[in-house]
């Protein structure tokens, strides 16, 4: 049966807020889409990487200068991630379908599919964040890493707060060679039915794979006076950079202190409103960093995010303020960690504590 939110409390907080931000537009004349200032960012990154390849191709640098190109061009795929393919594969960049999908498109830099992530993540994490068994992108790697109380504890699940990390680094490398086909081929995501996919997206798949390793593998080592293995180590450092940024980005927003982790009531599904649950299992984290903001396409500002996950992230930093004090309104949570140092902090703090076995109170 599909998971169903029931607000018992019978709470107005997502009509309240929603009404709040509609007012806001409307009495500043703005569009909810992208800005001049979005457009900037847009060209920044794609500029950026583009650059960054050509260097690598140009072959006009010694090993340790190609090694550092590659560092930055992991880099500038996870911010287009963030900054570009993130609100267009929402349909928050542009009110026009086709600007999206063109700029969604852009997903496929990072050798990822667009098509697989808006199921995997505008349809089930949007919906059931957090929730076990429907939320996959909290299955960060199963059977080593456990965010949730209710699973099976493993003995070396007591130094996951140290051995996370590094982990958290092959997340691109699993993208490029093992998540995308995983999730395209399995009848159910979740409790989502994952099946039919059309013909055209079974050969978008391989086709767009196929041109990933081609221009990041196999033209590299055509082109530049490397050995197998130096092209190894530099494709390893470019996703190694790449799967930190975009795996810490995500569990900063959704696994820290004070997010929580509901198991759905058997038959009678989650008993709370979507947008109240969007509160208990998000978290802000450098809501004041111009930086962060900047780098992270407004991912920082999770709990907008999910709020509003088709208005532009360039209006996040006005619309905080509105959410915030609505929340308060409402006497339910808003959390945020200061920092991103603050965030990592407590992300560590809980790892650590969930790969160890339950303290029970004093009798």
């Amino acid at each position: 049966m599909p998971l169903k939110f029931i607000n018992t409390s019978r709470s107005s907080f997502f009509a309240t807020v929603r009404g709040r931000v509609d007012a806001y537009f409307k009495e500043k004349d703005l569009s909810p889409h992208a800005n001049g200032a979005m457009w900037t960012k847009a060209v920044f990154f794609l500029s950026g990487y583009g650059l960054l390849y050509g260097l690598l191709l140009s072959n006009q640098f010694n090993a340790w200068a190609m090694l550092a190109l590659c560092a930055g061009l992991g880099a500038f795929a996870a911010f287009i991630g963030f900054n570009i393919s993130h609100d267009a594969l929402h349909g928050a960049f542009s009110s026009k379908s086709w600007v999206n999908r063109l700029l969604g498109d852009t997903f496929y830099l990072l050798g990822a599919n667009p098509y697989v992530w808006k199921i995997t993540h505008n349809v089930v994490h949007h919906t059931y964040t957090n929730i076990p068994g429907h939320d996959e992108d909290i299955e960060i790697a199963p059977g080593l890493i456990r965010v949730d109380s209710d699973e099976p504890l493993r003995p070396w699940q007591r130094y996951q707060h140290w051995y996370a990390f590094p982990l958290y680094s092959l997340a691109s490398l699993s993208w490029v060679f093992r998540k995308d086909y995983l999730k395209f081929f399995k009848p159910q995501i979740g409790q989502h039915d994952n099946s039919g996919h059309s013909g055209q997206q079974h050969v978008l798949l391989f086709v767009t794979k196929a041109a990933y390793y081609f221009f990041f593998l196999v033209l590299p080592y055509w082109m530049l006076d490397i050995t197998v293995g130096q092209l190894a180590i530099g494709f390893l450092v470019m996703h190694g950079v790449e799967g930190l940024i975009l795996g810490l980005v995500f569990q900063l927003a959704h696994v820290v202190e004070g997010t929580s982790f509901p198991v759905p009531t058997e038959g009678v599904g989650i008993q709370e409103a979507w947008a109240v649950h969007q509160l208990r299992t998000t978290a802000n984290f450098s809501p004041r960093s111009t930086l962060a903001a900047f780098f992270c396409g407004g991912l920082n500002r999770q709990i907008e995010h999910h709020l509003f996950p088709k208005i532009c992230h360039i209006h996040y930093p006005a619309i905080t303020a509105i959410v915030k004090q609505t929340a308060q309104d409402f006497d339910l949570p808003y959390l945020e960690n200061p920092s991103f140092f603050s965030a990592l902090h407590s992300h560590y703090r809980l790892l650590k504590v969930l790969g160890r076995p339950a303290t029970l109170p004093a009798a």
